[in-house]
């Protein structure tokens, strides 16, 4: 969950020579902005560098260094560099018609700089310089101002550059709105609905706790708390995402929760099951309007109204929700038998089989190559995926996430967070050797831009290769049996947004599949129980499980030999036909029918019942020596799923991409986002309406992007109690080579055994060459590593001071 405020964007930049850190473990959450919350983030951008690979004392077998490499091209969506950055910004300050305040200083009425970050440049630009000796794009940056001094604010995306390695070019760098990439055609602005949200601002000091203070007589009869934007306040009040923005309003409803005791992030878990709705159109309080509470299925118009009932005899007051043992993530109950022995643990004994230039962020495992990618909106990407020398995926990564909840309250019924209005990026914080990745993984650092410093997260990117606890062929007959190890690739980050741990994994094989993989645990947003049967589990006293919808919403552009490719669709049906040698029977059997996507009017699909269709991209003017077209299938693996919510009353237009489960469109330098980070501010205008990308466009032999959902239908029970586990949330869909080579490319790797056998004998073990790697183990305990989990370090950016790094770790807000 997260708290309807104005959190301030990030902007990335990769950078390889950054000093390394880690967050404190403080609670996390967007919505605690009272006496523990910590000021918004302001403005990010990202860098990126590589970090070392888990290093346990005398342990030779941890030794996993990776090899290192140079890349063929510059990766040009690395983000900009330290000195990028920081020459930016003070550019940006030495424009007098922004007139903005530096971040330390700046209050609701002023203008700050939001984001600065790379823009990525345009693929036509990209594919020039690759493929066709061209030069290399032009750098501009991406910067997001937020006007708030003024009586309506607004957001403002703009572009400046161009922008050397050196920083700024003077003479000719220059600033324009940027508006190319999105649907809404006004100059780059949209309006800020929280300009005055922070918990230290008008609305909290002059409306929220105002509203409190008249029932705090009730909160304390309730609860023995109250909520006054006091040090001693027990109980928070936070409430939906988005704002209601109907018939040309501002509404908030707000609930109240108990807040935590101690360091566990739980307070999502502690509802209250009090309500109340307010008009906040416009930034004068004077002109706001209280307009009821909502309690135990009733709805009171005014205070007096709910004062009278309340003070009536007989009037059910409701219990509360009280942090405890259930709600903490440390252990508790009797010890499983063996549960204290060490369980295994996965060495590497030939060290790292993979290559890696750190500075260009290229990687190169078997047959595959790519570079990655990082931005503050979405976080991990990938460019210019490469199999077997031939690009196959132009781009791969996440575009939106989306978790739309429903209930009998309003606060349920009235939430639908766009995550990256938080952001995928600030929000990757350091893994945990051996828990999110094998302790042997190589780590890498992502840095981020604030309030004019950079912080560094230590070890937020984990590269490794790992063997499947299944192989990935296997034959037995009477007298051979041959079976070959799967062993893959794996590049991980975890983003924490709100009460939500996101883990992102893009995984190769050798067979030339990609898997993507989405799990989710951390904290539920629970709703309070009375009265919300149809909507969830009572998982505690007073606790339901609010029902919710995961949609993440990935771009996926296919350049399968060459950029000119078409979706092929194969249906499995069944038929009764007659055959030459059916003598005029019918036999009930079952064929294929085959057709394509042929324009962007029939482009928004759904995986066929029974999984029966199978979608492909493939290339008709590219074929293999059997005449059938090469191509690369596309399967939902599990967690495929689409919105169930139709027509979104939370939502109107600014999620329209989570619909359906597969959509396809012919690609445009002018549609490289799926949605914006403030679609949430004006619902039914967005920046970006995904609608709008289908206008009828023909797709046979074009260049095309695929637009995917996968996610989950959330139905929380006991089980997700204190956290939902990632064994159960997870999602994930897989691209496979589809008659795209002339046989199983997997029969290349050594790492296979056929062992001949007869009359109780073994006559030949072949293992085809594999080198007997050996490395010395001496365990060690992996938590002896773990004390090196660090805060942030900071370099101040504005004025630039890079000689004088200092620890500061923030939370999320």
């Amino acid at each position: 969950m997260k708290f309807s405020s104005s959190l301030l964007l990030v902007g990335f930049v990769l950078h390889a020579n950054d000093v390394l850190s880690a967050p404190n473990p403080d609670p996390k959450a967007a919505w605690v902005r009272q006496s523990r919350a910590r000021k918004a983030v302001s403005k990010i951008g990202k860098r990126w560098s590589n970090g070392t690979s888990a290093q346990l004392p005398v342990t030779s077998c941890s030794e996993n260094n990776y090899t290192q490499i140079l890349a063929p091209k510059v990766n040009v969506w690395g983000g900009l560099t330290d000195v990028e950055a920081a020459s930016v910004t003070q550019w940006l300050f030495a424009q007098p018609e922004f007139n903005l305040t530096v971040s330390d200083d700046a209050g609701e009425w002023d203008n700050t700089i939001l984001l600065v970050e790379l823009m990525h440049p345009n693929k036509t630009d990209v594919l020039n310089y690759l493929d066709n000796a061209g030069p290399v794009p032009d750098r501009y940056a991406h910067v997001v101002l937020d006007h708030r001094a003024c009586e309506e604010p607004y957001y403002e995306d703009i572009l400046v550059g161009p922008i050397e390695s050196y920083g700024i070019k003077n003479g000719t760098t220059r600033w324009e709105p940027l508006q190319y990439p999105y649907t809404r055609k006004t100059a780059g602005r949209v309006r800020n609905l929280d300009a005055d949200a922070d918990a230290d601002d008008t609305l909290y000091s002059q409306w929220i706790y105002k509203i409190s203070a008249t029932i705090s007589d009730i909160t304390l009869d309730l609860w023995g708390g109250t909520a006054l934007g006091l040090d001693n306040d027990t109980l928070s009040i936070w409430g939906i995402d988005p704002l209601w923005q109907d018939d040309g309003r501002v509404v908030r409803w707000d609930a109240f929760w108990s807040n935590t005791v101690d360091n566990f992030d739980t307070q999502t878990l502690l509802p209250l099951g009090l309500y109340f709705r307010s008009d906040v159109t416009g930034r004068d309080p004077s002109q706001w309007k209280f307009e009821g509470w909502y309690y135990n299925g009733l709805f009171y118009e005014t205070t007096e109204a709910f004062r009278s009932a309340y003070y009536t005899p007989g009037f059910a007051k409701l219990g509360a929700n009280v942090e405890g043992d259930w709600a903490r993530t440390d252990q508790i109950g009797p010890v499983i038998p063996l549960d204290t022995a060490s369980p295994p643990a996965s060495i590497t004994p030939s060290g790292a089989r993979f290559a890696v230039d750190a500075e260009s962020k290229w990687i190169q495992w078997m047959d595959f190559s790519f570079f990655v990618g990082y931005q503050r909106d979405t976080g991990l990407s990938l460019w210019d995926i490469r199999y077997k020398g031939e690009r196959v995926l132009y781009e791969l990564g996440l575009q939106e996430a989306l978790a739309h909840y429903a209930g009998q309250d309003p606060l349920q019924s009235g939430t639908a967070y766009l995550d990256s209005y938080y952001g995928f990026g600030p929000y990757a914080f350091e893994l945990v050797k051996g828990y999110d990745c094998p302790a042997y993984a190589t780590y890498l650092n992502t840095s981020f831009y604030v309030s004019e410093t950079t912080h560094t997260h230590l070890n937020s990117l984990c590269l490794f290769e790992y063997t499947a606890s299944y192989p990935l062929q296997r034959h037995s007959t009477s007298n051979y049996v041959s079976v070959t190890k799967n062993t893959y690739f794996t590049i991980r980050s975890v983003s924490t947004v709100g009460n939500y741990d996101y883990m992102f994994s893009y995984s190769f094989y050798m067979d030339g599949s990609i898997n993507v993989e989405v799990r989710a645990s951390g904290y539920i947003q629970s709703a309070y129980y009375a009265n919300n049967g149809e909507y969830g589990y009572k998982i505690h006293d007073n606790l339901s499980g609010s029902m919710h919808d995961h949609v993440l919403n990935f771009k996926a552009d296919f350049d399968i030999q060459g950029i000119n490719n078409t979706v092929a669709v194969v249906n499995q049906v069944p038929v009764s036909a007659t055959y030459p040698w059916s003598k005029g029977k019918a036999r009930n059997t079952m064929k294929l029918e085959k057709s394509y996507i042929e324009t962007e009017e029939s482009s928004r699909l759904f995986w066929g019942p029974n999984s029966a269709t199978q979608y492909s991209v493939i290339n008709k003017d590219a074929v293999n020596k059997y005449g059938e077209y090469r191509g690369y299938r596309i399967s939902p693996s599990l967690g495929a799923i689409h919105l169930t919510v139709e027509d979104s009353s939370n939502l109107a237009n600014a999620a329209r991409w989570a619909n359906h489960d597969i959509q396809v469109t012919k690609q445009h330098d002018t549609e490289p986002r799926a949605a914006h980070a403030y679609n949430n501010q004006d619902v039914h205008n967005p920046p970006i309406n995904f609608d709008a990308f289908f206008n009828g466009e023909n797709l046979t032999q074009t260049d095309l992007v695929l637009w995917l959902n996968l996610g989950m239908h959330h139905i929380p029970h006991t089980g997700d109690l204190p956290n939902t586990v990632f064994s159960t949330a997870h999602a994930g869909f897989s691209f496979s080579p589809l008659n795209y080579l002339d046989g199983d490319p997997s029969r290349q790797t050594v790492n296979q055994v056929r062992i001949d056998y007869g009359g109780g004998n073994v006559s030949a073990v072949e293992t085809f060459g594999q080198e007997q790697g050996s490395c010395a183990v001496e365990y060690s305990p992996v938590e002896v590593d773990l004390w090196g989990y660090k805060g942030d370090v900071v370099v101040r950016k504005f004025p630039f001071d890079p000689n004088n790094p200092y620890y500061e770790t923030d939370a999320i807000v």
